[in-house]
């Protein structure tokens, strides 16, 4: 039987995952970096983003545990790009870089069909 878990995702109590007006210059929007703090601290961000360091406490043994097991993840629109509508160009694939955290398939909610994205370490975003 298929298990869905709800993982890796922090909201503010009034249900928001980022702030207002994400953009190139603001991913997260203005002050959504506030919200995620916890994480971006973390031994398991600095990796995922090619850095070293970090705090190995808590936060990140719970960020580790959150990328376990995982065999596909589901991302809104906004956490994949910033532009609303039909795709703009085919150029853009996502925030991270060649290769995404991810590393298994990734399946972006919109409306608007584009073809598969394969990309480096495992990661094609649908």
């Amino acid at each position: 039987m298929s298990r869905l878990r709800v993982n890796a995702f922090t909201l503010s109590l009034d249900g928001y995952g980022a702030g207002p007006e994400q953009s190139l210059d603001n991913p997260l929007g203005v002050g959504g970096e506030d919200l995620h703090k916890w994480m971006i601290k973390t031994r398991s961000f600095y990796q995922m983003i090619g850095k070293e360091g970090g705090t190995t406490d808590t936060d990140d043994d719970f960020a580790v545990r959150s990328f376990e097991n995982v065999g596909a993840w589901i991302l809104g629109r906004n956490m994949f790009a910033p532009s609303r509508g039909p795709w703009p160009d085919d150029s853009w694939k996502g925030w991270w870089g060649p290769n995404p955290p991810y590393h298994v398939p990734t399946f972006i909610l919109t409306h608007h069909k584009r073809a598969p994205i394969e990309m480096e370490g495992g990661t094609t975003f649908y």
